[in-house]
């Protein structure tokens, strides 16, 4: 996974690279503008902080929040870290990280009233166990879901984790954490249209209409 954001406003000329989720014990490497943080346990990177990221990326200085790197920029990036006494590890990754889904199956959850633990099918034959708390969660509906890797509107991350001692792998989405145009300001899972196809990437400028 590969999550880039840039915020000059906030954090000057530093672009934040996050390529695994935080380890319990890490530390950080930092010289020639840039801060590698990694795991203490097994050596392996978390993620970059590139503190003059405009002079390695010129155009960087266009961006304000998330950034969408190409696999030219990864390179970029991977040859300066080469250059500079670290390893280039950055791995390009343009998969997807908001997709359709279908709920197969509900269940409560055994440990929590107002959650539901769901198997979702996400495409090519792949489910995911979700817990939800969505109150209007059920069978047989096509909904939104973000993989683990994915950055919210918010700018929170999707990690797997447990919820009340249950794994769930993934966040099946209401219209309000997506930032939708009028979506409504309540809990509730994003109900999709039957005309999306399951396992696609969730078409963010197609969804600006679900709610006119």
């Amino acid at each position: 996974m590969l999550i880039a954001s840039y915020n000059p406003k906030n954090t000057g000329d530093t672009m934040v690279l996050i390529m695994n989720p935080d380890a319990a014990a890490q530390d950080v490497t930092i010289h020639d503008h840039v801060a590698r943080i990694f795991s203490t346990e097994d050596n392996q990177t978390l993620g970059y902080n590139f503190l003059k990221a405009s002079e390695i990326l010129p155009e960087i200085v266009k961006e304000n929040g998330r950034v969408s790197l190409t696999q030219d920029q990864v390179a970029k990036l991977n040859q300066y870290l080469d250059g500079h006494g670290f390893s280039g590890d950055i791995v390009y990754d343009d998969a997807p990280k908001f997709v359709v889904g279908y709920v197969k199956s509900v269940e409560d959850h055994p440990h929590a009233n107002h959650l539901q633990i769901t198997k979702t099918d996400i495409g090519n034959g792949k489910d995911l166990q979700i817990v939800s708390g969505s109150p209007n969660m059920r069978e047989n509906i096509k909904v939104v879901v973000a993989l683990s890797g994915a950055m919210m509107p918010n700018g929170q991350i999707i990690w797997p984790g447990e919820l009340h001692g249950v794994e769930s792998d993934g966040m099946i989405c209401s219209g309000r954490e997506l930032h939708i145009p009028n979506a409504p300001q309540v809990p509730g899972a994003l109900i999709l249209p039957d005309d999306y196809q399951v396992g696609t990437a969730f078409d963010f400028q197609k969804a600006q209409h679900l709610f006119d």
